[in-house]
């Protein structure tokens, strides 16, 4: 299964959001020919932003701090368990682990439940 996703991956009263795009491809072959509950998979998505801080001095001899978001954006691997199988609708549940773009070149991961249509 290909698929692109939307949303949210974090969000706080004073950072606010990060939301973005991605999009991934599963397999359910690799554990069992049987059964198509089990999902693994490989993705790119946002992971998370990265706050750059500048300073400009001005004439007056002050300086002043200048924040700026950008977006991180990762690739991982995931594992997802589909209640009623990959081609029916349904509940999913999953892990991933990531490795980041940001600066600091982190590796994270997502919790995951979703629903497919």
């Amino acid at each position: 299964m290909k698929y692109i996703s939307s949303g949210c991956v974090a969000y706080g009263s004073i950072s606010g959001y990060t939301c973005g795009f991605g999009a991934g491809w599963i397999i359910t072959d690799l554990f069992n020919a049987s059964s198509n509950k089990h999902g693994l998979g490989v993705y790119i998505s946002i992971v998370g932003n990265e706050t750059d801080n500048s300073y400009s001095t001005f004439t007056n001899g002050t300086t002043k701090a200048f924040r700026h978001d950008n977006n991180a954006y990762g690739a991982g691997v995931s594992y997802t368990y589909f209640i009623n199988g990959i081609d029916k609708s349904g509940l999913n549940v999953g892990v991933s682990i990531h490795a980041s773009t940001d600066d600091d070149k982190r590796v994270g991961g997502f919790l995951q439940l979703g629903y497919q249509f």
